[in-house]
């Protein structure tokens, strides 16, 4: 049975070389979309291709069919796929190359798949395809053949120097570079692809709304939460570049920058949790938690029951104290504004009623808009906002370049409403970002995310207390 699918596809691999969409259909069971169709014979007859969409639209898929193509199909091929992070190249990329190989009625014979490598069979130092995190240009050094295959996933967050090496490598007869994203910056070699550089590249632009694949529900709801023509739209629908909007706070490309940034696991050294409660029907009680400076959301509770949301922080703290094995205490900050005054109160009388066990936390009560005496920012919500944009910045006040020092979710609200706030300077030359008030009225839902996320970035210094530890 191998050796009668072995002389079928050497009898085929000439229309396979030409046409990787049948390739994709007769050797990996793949049906291809008319965009992906496109976009894999302009692969086969170009050295490079650019392509910048939507969320959901099968750009994964398109990119593991690319590699096995290439790896199948060229001899003694080598494959470089990369990624900004391991989470994306690992857990997404390379798994779902294993998924088409093994959907395939002859690559599992010819092929052999490990987790970071895929290997021809007895030719594994020289023909196969490998996974680099693009973190290092050292990644992307010493990979020269005839036959070259670059794969970017993500790549407008890859960075211009690691670019410049993978572009410095392509010299061979058959070298392509393959890139795929969602458009986030209007800055580096993916944003240069689509617009400077264009008559270098087949470029191909294809949009959620369009494709089969995606959740159109979930498409209406971007669209009603954050306008037709916001650059949460445009980026993660739509597959264009946001538009540059002076009068926005925190521009997407930093937000965007954070989701994509590698991450590796440390010890714990701080631990804070944050809760923003609802005040209205529609608003949604956030109680969420940063571990040193990755943040995660706990839980978004619809409804108003204040003893319940008090009791949900306190398992929340318990929960991340089993976790870590953490010894220290932890600042709880409530938006003690409205109904939050109610939380904090429930959760003091929680550690008054058992103090022994309750040590390891402290509420700290945080009110949002309340008028500051800084040099700066006018009130606490931007003052906030500010301590965010700075972490999320890849580059000091004096123009160093700096480690990014916030770790986000990729929570769409969250992403909405960070990119969508925007800010005003007052008469007395200070900056004031906008109020969840004026958000509402220009149509926007409540921030309830994003002031969850300026609780948990919020500085605070802890009382210092006789007992801790119990003791």
């Amino acid at each position: 049975m191998a050796n009668k699918y072995m002389d079928k596809f050497a009898k085929r691999m000439p229309v396979y070389r030409k046409y990787p969409d049948i390739f994709a259909k007769e050797i990996c069971r793949f049906d291809c979309d008319e965009w992906q169709k496109a976009a894999l014979r302009d692969l086969a007859t170009n050295p490079r291709v650019s392509i910048k969409s939507g969320q959901g639209v099968g750009k994964t898929g398109i990119e593991a069919i690319a590699a096995l193509w290439f790896l199948s199909c060229f001899k003694n091929s080598r494959v470089v796929a990369t990624a900004p992070t391991k989470q994306q190249l690992n857990d997404v990329l390379w798994s779902e190359i294993s998924k088409w190989l093994n959907k395939s009625p002859i690559l599992p014979y010819m092929l052999r798949w490990t987790k970071t490598y895929v290997y021809v069979d007895r030719y594994s130092e020289r023909w196969y395809a490998v996974a680099k995190t693009a973190s290092r240009p050292e990644n992307m050094q010493g990979y020269h053949e005839d036959n070259m295959l670059f794969i970017v996933d993500e790549a407008s967050g890859i960075e211009d120097e690691i670019m410049e090496t993978i572009q410095g490598t392509l010299s061979g007869d058959n070298n392509k570079l393959f890139m795929c994203g969602n458009p986030t910056k209007t800055t580096g070699t993916f944003y240069d692809s689509h617009t400077r550089d264009r008559g270098m590249y087949k470029c191909h632009t294809v949009s959620s709304r369009d494709s089969s694949r995606t959740n159109k529900d979930n498409i209406k709801s971007l669209i009603r939460k954050y306008g037709e023509e916001s650059n949460v739209v445009r980026v993660r629908v739509d597959g264009e570049f946001p538009l540059q909007e002076d009068d926005v706070y925190i521009p997407l490309s930093l937000i965007e920058q954070s989701i994509n940034t590698e991450y590796e696991e440390k010890p714990c050294i701080s631990i804070d949790i944050g809760c923003d409660v609802a005040r209205f029907g529609d608003d949604k009680t956030c109680i969420g938690y940063k571990v040193n400076e990755k943040v995660q959301f706990h839980k978004k509770i619809s409804g108003q029951d204040l003893m319940r949301t008090a009791g949900e922080i306190v398992r929340c703290g318990e929960m991340l104290r089993e976790k870590y094995k953490y010894k220290g205490r932890i600042p709880i900050k409530v938006d003690d504004g409205g109904l939050g005054g109610g939380v904090s109160d429930r959760l003091n009388q929680i550690k008054r009623n058992n103090p022994e066990k309750y040590w390891w936390f402290e509420v700290v009560k945080v009110l949002f808009g309340k008028s500051i005496r800084h040099k700066d920012y006018a009130d606490t919500t931007t003052y906030m906002m500010s301590i965010i944009k700075n972490l999320l910045s890849p580059y000091d006040d004096e123009g160093n370049k700096k480690p990014i020092g916030l770790i986000l979710p990729n929570d769409e609200d969250l992403v909405g409403q960070l990119s969508v706030r925007k800010y005003d300077i007052t008469d007395d030359s200070r900056i004031k970002v906008e109020s969840k008030k004026a958000m509402k009225a220009r149509g926007l839902q409540s921030p309830d995310e994003a002031d969850c996320l300026c609780l948990l970035c919020l500085p605070v210094k802890l009382a210092r207390v006789k007992n801790e530890g119990g003791k």
